[in-house]
């Protein structure tokens, strides 16, 4: 790989128009296959293609995607739409599958990947979401789960005696008992292109449906989380947090509670990740039902429909999808397996996740996030809108009618 990697500088002028950041190219060795990859940086990743191409008897040319989002959702987007065959298979967040899955650009992948023995091991609602098109192909492979998980400060909920957040009722006990002297019972990040993660988690958990705002299920939601505003159960100060803004604060015991992705790194770091401090707990049962609901998000792997190396690249796919696929991922990159059958056996029973990422998997109703083709100008302008009512800029009835209108331009 290190050779690859020399070559690449050497054939820059090759490429630089292409792709950017280029990590492997040789104008005279032949490749089987080219994947346009984000993982390049992790210092496992040379050792991880090296066993990739050793299962399956694989030559693979790697090209590295741009750090910068835009940039490189702009370059995905040009090769696809162009029906450039320099690339095969091609590494996409969820925004990019959003935008994607029904332009014609990618591969079904039924008959050959996502056949029906393996799609029963992912999560249904996800692989329906998010990789699903309007013609029922499953044009991608997830790379990993990553849920937005439900967090607890278990010291906290010792503090004011609280055993568990099972219920709603069991929430708002423990809003009323956490939140003083700048404290907070709860915790989001609000800033506007975060919003819609916690906005849309709290709609499934009453029961709501994201592109509907006509339901009372959603205007429910939202007033529950205007009135932790209005009672200072969680902060207004939070519409400028980002994720790594909340983390800090989390650290510092400011929050009771809070959804976040991740495994709980920078808790970790902090010696703030235990089962006595800051873990993972099961998502409330708002509804009232014994209905739970949680998102996943993921990067998959999709195939061009331009490549002219189907076969090779349908061979690399199967092996991300099967057993060893999931479990290399797993070692190389801390992903977490997107089949749940694989994580049940290649996770270890010490990993702090495995018990609630099991749990949720097999207790929850596992959904991918609510995006359109357009996905980012529909979050930024539900973020707004969702400032603006947090505010008491507008209210909650006007939040609602203008949310549906922002629905109805998108969707």
């Amino acid at each position: 790989m290190k050779k690859k990697v020399m070559s690449a500088v050497l054939a820059a002028a090759m490429v630089v128009g292409m792709a950017g950041n280029v990590v492997t190219v040789s104008a005279k060795e032949k490749y089987d296959l080219t994947l346009y990859s984000v993982n390049t940086t992790d210092p496992d990743f040379e050792d991880w293609l090296a066993n990739v191409e050793d299962s399956k008897s694989l030559n693979i040319n790697v090209i590295a995607a741009p750090t910068d989002t835009d940039t490189r959702q702009q370059k995905i987007t040009t090769m696809l739409s162009t029906g450039d065959t320099s690339v095969d298979v091609i590494e996409i967040n969820d925004e990019m599958s959003a935008a994607f899955k029904n332009s014609g650009w990618l591969e079904g992948l039924n008959d050959t990947v996502m056949t029906d023995d393996i799609i029963d091991q992912f999560a249904q609602g996800y692989v329906k979401d998010m990789i699903t098109d309007k013609d029922g192909n499953i044009v991608g492979v997830p790379g990993y789960t990553g849920y937005l998980a439900f967090w607890v400060n278990q010291e906290i909920m010792d503090e004011v005696g609280i055993k568990s957040i099972d219920t709603k009722e069991d929430f708002m006990k423990y809003m009323k008992a956490v939140s003083k002297d700048g404290r907070f019972g709860y915790g989001g990040s609000w800033e506007k292109t975060y919003a819609f993660n916690e906005l849309a988690q709290f709609v499934n958990m009453f029961g709501g449906d994201y592109f509907d705002w006509t339901k009372e299920e959603n205007k429910e939601a939202v007033q529950f989380l205007h009135d932790l505003v209005a009672n200072k159960e969680t902060s207004i100060e939070q519409i400028a947090d980002k994720y790594d803004q909340m983390n800090p604060k989390i650290n510092d015991g400011k929050y009771g509670c809070w959804f976040m992705w991740g495994l709980g790194t920078d808790y970790a770091k902090a010696d703030m990740l235990g089962a006595d401090k800051i873990h993972m707990e099961m998502v409330p049962d708002f509804s009232g039902k014994g209905e739970r609901a949680i998102f996943t998000d993921s990067w998959n792997y999709v195939l061009n429909k331009a490549s002219k190396n189907k076969d090779a690249a349908v061979k690399f796919l199967q092996y991300m999808a099967d057993e060893g696929g999931m479990e290399a991922s797993y070692k190389a990159f801390d992903r977490y397996p997107a089949r749940k059958d694989v994580a049940e056996k290649v996770v270890p029973d010490s990993d702090p996740a495995k018990e609630m990422y099991s749990r949720y998997a097999n207790e929850c109703n596992v959904q991918g996030r609510p995006m359109v083709a357009q996905t980012m100008e529909f979050i930024s302008d539900m973020g707004t809108i969702f400032q603006s009512c947090m505010k008491d800029e507008i209210t909650v009835d006007e939040f609602c009618k203008k949310a549906q209108d922002v629905v109805d331009m998108y969707k």
